[in-house]
């Protein structure tokens, strides 16, 4: 009785094109997927939702009966938000923290330790929030 044996051996010039092959689609995918592109928008997603939990503190705050003054008027004027209450140049909304926010949210990409990353500004009679980084009309 014969028996067959199978050989699977590969040749290294057979597995040099398989690993080619692998290489090419490796790339494709990945190129495909773009991370760098994720990770920008994974960004923009948290500092939607940073602006939306000021303005819901803004509005908590407005419904607790007090008001707010000299909000700049448009989107284009939008003042900086501080990061602390001792700041200068920009609009100190410290003290919704910790009773309308656990703290006043920081972009991550800010450069300067003064500001959060965030502007506010007037449109209408609403008080909005934005981020230059969101959206390129926000403040100069």
């Amino acid at each position: 009785m014969k028996t067959c044996r199978f050989r699977s051996s590969f040749t290294l010039m057979e597995l040099l094109i398989v690993l080619g092959i692998m290489s090419v689609l490796a790339m494709i995918v990945i190129s495909a997927i773009n991370p760098l592109k994720q990770l920008e928008a994974a960004r923009d997603a948290s500092r939607i939702s940073a602006i939306h939990q000021i303005e819901s503190a803004i509005m908590q705050y407005i419904n607790d009966g007090y008001s707010f003054s000299d909000i700049p008027i448009g989107k284009e004027n939008a003042k900086n938000i501080c990061r602390s209450a001792s700041v200068p140049d920009c609009y100190n909304l410290t003290f919704l923290a910790p009773v309308y926010l656990v703290q006043i949210p920081i972009d991550d990409k800010e450069t300067d330790v003064n500001f959060s990353g965030y502007r506010i500004y007037m449109l209408g009679s609403f008080l909005k929030v934005c981020s230059p980084r969101v959206d390129e009309d926000c403040g100069a």
